[in-house]
């Protein structure tokens, strides 16, 4: 048994920067990786890269000249080929980053713990063992699947990951789940060319965003022609000659819709399964979520989680964050840690984007904080008048005694990117006088800025 300083289980973005971190303090590192398709983790590979590539592409689909629908097929086409060709280079070289590193060995196999030191790889060659002074896990998170009859026998069902190898654009998609990632295909495959159903088991859409955001981004949605159903119990999913058929309840009535393809975005799950925790002595919740404490620790002394797998924000920035504790630990001062992360934004790539940091109006209502609310109207930005169509809302939420700012909800264009100056400001303590009194470039999206947090 070959033994190592540290062994890293799952190739995502904390694990293989950790690994090359490692390294260059001559640590020998374990590598192991259950997929030569996911070397660089999930958003390299199935994730923010190739989602992003092709809401790209879809952009410039519904920007262009009107096309029939073969026409957009055939662009479509292009673009699933430029994506795949995008996500190999990149995997090409995420792998040789680490693997043409000599203190670094990259297996490709099934990890599982056999104690709290020691590792059982099934690669393709056969079964070996590698121990590890120090073991992270950083397998990520995977489609949790619902328990709706038909999904295994179909062959024109899909998760987020499978569909993207789809390279035939379908003319009638019905996705299933109105969270993020149901709205992002929605809103890329309406642009591509397709007539898209939601269908969402809950009363509201995006029940975590405040009221005002949800119906503003159901609007803009509904002008690509994206349908939205809602209160809708899925029971059943049939192929048929000409596609699928689903068989649905709304409010007491059975119907069925029929569709070409069929996209499940019902949510994620930590990927734990067959990873033999018990035998490690690694804890779990009831969520299936490896339990750490503020600095990734889990129950056992030698084992750090980081992550999607803990179960907190799957985000890979997380992930990288992550990967500082960890290193912070083993070679500064250990003083970052989870609980001083400071707030964290993300965002929805839908068409405009929705960013959002903080805390949303309804919770900080709800914890009785005396706040004001500002909005501004994306139609009122001279910027967003350039890039056009000029839809959506700026909202900001501040402490009315403090002037500090609790929150922000950015939906409109370049969102994504005006929302990491708010949760700078926040981060350290920047009044919402101070950012409204900063100078912006203009004609831009940042200079909203100045009237949001007036």
């Amino acid at each position: 048994m070959k033994k190592y300083d540290a062994v890293i289980i799952g190739f995502g973005k904390g694990g293989k920067t950790l690994a090359a971190e490692l390294a260059a303090h001559q640590w020998s590192v374990a590598m192991v990786e259950r997929s030569d398709k996911m070397y660089g983790g999930t958003c390299i590979n199935i994730g923010c890269i190739p989602t992003k590539a092709l809401i790209h592409s879809a952009a410039l689909a519904a920007a262009g000249h009107p096309l029939t629908f073969d026409q957009r097929r055939a662009y479509y086409k292009e673009s699933v080929a430029a994506k795949t060709a995008l996500v190999d280079l990149l995997r090409g070289k995420n792998y040789h980053k680490l693997a043409d590193n000599p203190l670094v060995d990259v297996y490709t196999g099934e990890g599982r713990f056999l104690s709290p030191e020691t590792v059982e790889v099934k690669t393709a060659e056969g079964t070996l063992q590698i121990g590890g002074k120090h073991i992270v896990i950083n397998t990520g998170a995977e489609t949790a699947l619902p328990p709706i009859p038909g999904i295994a026998e179909s062959r024109r069902v899909y998760t987020s990951t499978s569909i993207m190898e789809l390279d035939r654009l379908p003319q009638r998609l019905v996705i299933v789940g109105g969270g993020y990632i149901g709205l992002e295909f929605a809103s890329m495959y309406a642009s591509f060319g397709s007539r898209v159903t939601v269908l969402e088991g809950f009363p509201e859409l995006i029940p975590r965003e405040d009221r005002d955001i949800a119906a503003s981004v159901r609007e803009v949605l509904e002008k690509k022609g994206i349908e939205f159903r809602l209160n809708v119990r899925v029971n059943s999913f049939r192929d048929t000659a000409e596609g699928v058929s689903i068989a649905v309840s709304q409010e007491g009535a059975d119907s069925e819709i029929d569709a070409d393809a069929v996209l499940l975005a019902t949510g994620r799950r930590p990927a734990t399964a067959g990873l033999n925790l018990a035998a490690a002595g690694v804890r779990t919740n009831e969520r299936g979520a490896i339990e750490v404490d503020e600095r990734l620790h889990t129950s056992a002394p030698n084992i750090y989680a980081i992550g999607d797998v803990t179960g907190g924000l799957q985000f890979t920035y997380i992930s990288l964050d992550d990967y500082r504790i960890v290193r912070d630990e083993l070679f500064a001062d250990g003083a970052r840690t989870t609980a001083n992360r400071g707030p964290v934004a993300y965002s929805v790539f839908i068409a405009p984007p929705l960013s959002h940091v903080g805390l949303h109006e309804a919770e900080a209502r709800k914890a009785g904080l005396d706040i004001r609310v500002t909005k501004i109207a994306v139609s009122t930005i001279p910027r967003a008048r350039i890039l056009g169509p000029a839809e959506g809302i700026f909202k900001a939420v501040i402490d009315a005694k403090t002037d500090l700012i609790l929150g922000c909800t950015l939906f409109g264009p370049e969102s994504s990117e005006v929302i990491n100056t708010v949760a700078l400001a926040m981060k350290h303590g920047i009044t919402a006088r101070e950012l409204s009194d900063s100078v912006y470039t203009h004609p831009s999206m940042s200079e909203t800025l100045n009237d949001l947090f007036a």
